[in-house]
């Protein structure tokens, strides 16, 4: 039975919007008129992906984050494991969602299981929602008979990867705090304080020190300039913004950030974290090795990487080796690939797929805390050392008339 959404007058004038789930949409107005109610719109609940406007990007119809795909995959496996139906833990899903967008998808996704779908096939009409990742390992656990257990390893993976973002949200907090507020000092500095302190040496006829008449210079392109440098850098990121839209463009920036110092090492390690962790649950699931790497290469975020991804993936149909062919890439650490291949040996890829995640996850979390860690004493050393160039500029003209008045 599909789910439809509905805005309606109640008897006292007020829209009143909700979800009916009917058999056809002329029946969720015969139910509105039954109560009294005026049906402005009736429509079935489905993706409107294909119907985004300029800012749909910001909308959240249709979508799911990383943490409610981990409650919703968490509480259906708990259902399932209990032995509820498919369709009634779906209900019960829905019935405490608590988020109007989440109890609309969940709703759309029941209404094609009863209809006949499978589970990942009704998720399909839900892309943004449920990526293909998560529907090929749904999947595979409904072929294999398996379906709670597998939804349960998916749900530990989204908890881990929502953890993972949380923590590492929280800590650029802290340093982007003190990087905003330090620009704000050293802009209202050279905007309001300088000025003033130049009109006060104006009056005298010496000659300025050459670090005064430096941030004087400064002081003046702040005050008169700041309005075109903001707007080139608006001008900048427009035109990269537009040059980005070019695949080869944007694969040329890839390359060069993968292939980075500290930049490239995060990213490498990242990607190679989500890729280990995703092919892991797609191998325990059943999924064929070949497969599982074209579906794993969609949570890869570096085009370079992903690439180097599709390459393994022909290296293995043709017989090869998984670890020779991540190997040759040069993206991916060394400690998985020999994970990988102690895997291959032993036939525990899957266990040793997992075991690599977590290393590689441990080892970005060091990475992550360990740059964060520097990013605020280097920032507070960067505002620290600006604020003493303009305070010794203000204060070497003072000195020298003192000396001269000394004299």
């Amino acid at each position: 039975m599909p789910a439809f959404e509905y805005r309606s007058l109640d008897a006292g004038g007020k829209i009143k919007k909700g979800l009916i789930e009917a058999d056809s949409a002329r029946q969720v107005r015969q139910q509105l008129r039954s109560k009294g109610w005026v049906p402005i719109e009736v429509r079935e609940t489905k993706d409107r992906k294909g119907k985004q406007s300029l800012f749909a990007g910001m909308s959240r119809s249709g979508k799911l984050n990383t943490g409610e795909q981990a409650l919703f995959t968490r509480q259906l496996a708990t259902l399932i494991r209990s032995g509820l139906p498919v369709e009634q833990a779906l209900s019960a899903v829905a019935r405490q969602a608590g988020r109007v967008h989440m109890e609309r998808i969940v709703l759309a996704v029941r209404a094609k299981v009863t209809e006949g779908y499978s589970l990942a096939r009704a998720m399909a009409e839900f892309p943004r929602a449920f990526p293909e990742m998560y529907r090929a390992t749904v999947a595979a656990g409904e072929s294999s008979g398996h379906l709670e257990q597998v939804l349960e390893q998916l749900a530990d993976y989204l908890e881990s990867r929502h953890d993972t973002g949380r923590s590492v949200m929280q800590s650029l907090a802290y340093p982007l705090f003190i990087m905003v507020f330090s620009l704000l000092i050293i802009t209202g500095m050279m905007t309001f304080v300088v000025p003033r302190m130049v009109d006060v040496f104006s009056r005298n006829q010496e000659a300025l020190p050459a670090l005064t008449r430096f941030m004087i210079t400064l002081s003046e392109l702040f005050r008169d300039w700041m309005w075109l440098v903001v707007l080139l850098i608006v001008l900048g990121v427009i035109v990269f913004a537009r040059a980005m839209r070019s695949p080869a463009f944007r694969m040329r920036v890839h390359i060069r950030l993968a292939r980075s110092p500290l930049i490239g090492k995060l990213i490498c390690t990242s990607d190679s974290s989500r890729l280990a962790s995703t092919l892991g649950i797609l191998s325990r699931s059943g999924v064929p090795l070949v497969e599982a790497l074209a579906i794993s290469s969609q949570v890869v975020s570096n085009l370079a990487i992903r690439e180097a991804v599709h390459q393994a993936a022909n290296r293995v149909r043709e017989g090869g080796n998984l670890s020779r062919a991540l190997e040759a890439s040069g993206y991916f650490p060394p400690m998985l690939v020999q994970m990988i291949a102690s895997g291959e040996a032993s036939g525990e890829l899957d266990r040793m797929l997992t075991r690599a995640a977590e290393y590689q996850e441990r080892e970005m979390s060091g990475v992550v805390n360990t740059v964060v860690g520097l990013l605020g004493p280097t920032m507070l050393l960067f505002m620290a050392g600006l604020v003493l160039l303009i305070v010794l500029a203000m204060m070497q003209p003072i000195m020298q008339m003192n000396s001269l008045f000394g004299l």
